[in-house]
């Protein structure tokens, strides 16, 4: 019987295949929103979608941000200033999109726009650290798939969130794995909200890949500060080699689990937007595949002993 199922897996693998390679017609009058376009996924997916013939609507944070980006598209791409935190800002880039998109409505809004810092132990962090975070990472994805959902809706369209393998499985402490399983939660509540309206809804969960959220020199410093604003009472507890021991063992970690090529988060990204199929989760990079979320199955006093080995 087993010998059956397993002739079933690699015909299961083809029709999957065949399905998810159907791609929606008509790019060239599809409207594309993507915030966090100043650098890394966002950036390149704005790119990336604009050679391919949508029409993209990027948001960036910065001035630099928008002028480097119109310098490497097409007249097609449109930027907007945006801050996911400031609900004014997000209202604003909603209402100038509503009269961009007209009664086409939006195709597909990219909740890409997050940050990593501050990452540390959780005892080392305060509440303002915490919401400081929660409120790009988690706040800002919802302000801003409510901000264009009727448009969405109007379209028949795509919303795709950006979350994170950390999403699944925490192996360090402070906000970001908390913002990650809130886009989780987010994510899964609306899918099932936008079934009858035929919107449908995607989850990207990368693993570590190289971009300005994992670069070592930044992390390093940021780690630093929290450290140097510490109690005493606190550093002793965990005594005075634990930083340079910490950070030495993260960057060995992040040298071995760091992937380079950002094509595979925007191949999943660009995925989501074009297939007439998506997937409901994508997982990008070898080590989501193999390492994270394998580990996310496993049972808790396993995981526990196993993290605490190779995590700081």
């Amino acid at each position: 019987m087993y010998l059956y199922i397993l002739a079933l897996v690699p015909l299961w693998c083809v029709y999957r295949w065949y399905k998810e390679r159907k791609r929606v017609p008509n790019k060239e009058d599809k409207y594309v929103y993507i915030t966090g376009c100043d650098s890394g996924f966002g950036n390149l997916l704005a790119r990336h979608l604009d050679t391919n013939g949508f029409r993209v609507i990027a948001g960036c944070y910065t001035e630099k941000g928008e002028d480097e980006l119109k310098k490497a598209a097409s007249d097609r791409l449109v930027t907007f200033h945006l801050d996911v935190t400031d609900s004014e800002s997000v209202s604003k880039t909603a209402a100038s999109i509503k009269t961009l998109v007209g009664q086409k409505g939006l195709w597909a809004v990219v909740n890409n726009a997050g940050v990593s810092h501050p990452s540390a132990p959780t005892d080392w962090l305060t509440i303002d650290d915490y919401k400081a975070m929660l409120a790009v990472n988690l706040c800002g994805v919802i302000d801003v798939t409510l901000s264009v959902l009727p448009l969405i809706k109007k379209a028949k369209g795509r919303v795709v969130n950006v979350a994170s393998v950390f999403g699944r499985v925490s192996p360090f402490g402070g906000p970001y794995c908390v913002s990650k399983y809130g886009v989780e939660s987010f994510n899964d509540g609306l899918r099932l909200n936008m079934i009858p309206f035929g919107v449908k809804v995607a989850c990207i969960e990368p693993g570590f890949f190289k971009t300005n959220v994992t670069d070592m020199v930044m992390i390093k410093k940021n780690v630093r500060k929290l450290w140097d604003r510490l109690p005493q009472d606190v550093k002793d507890d965990y005594g005075p080699d634990y930083l340079e021991a910490s950070l030495e063992l993260l960057e060995h970690n992040f040298g071995l689990l760091t992937d380079s090529n950002l094509m595979k988060v925007v191949g999943c990204m660009e995925h989501a937007i074009s297939a007439v199929h998506p997937r409901t989760r994508y997982s990008a990079g070898w080590d989501a595949k193999f390492f994270w979320l394998p580990a996310s199955y496993m049972p808790t006093f396993i995981s526990d002993r196993f993290f605490c080995h190779i995590m700081p």
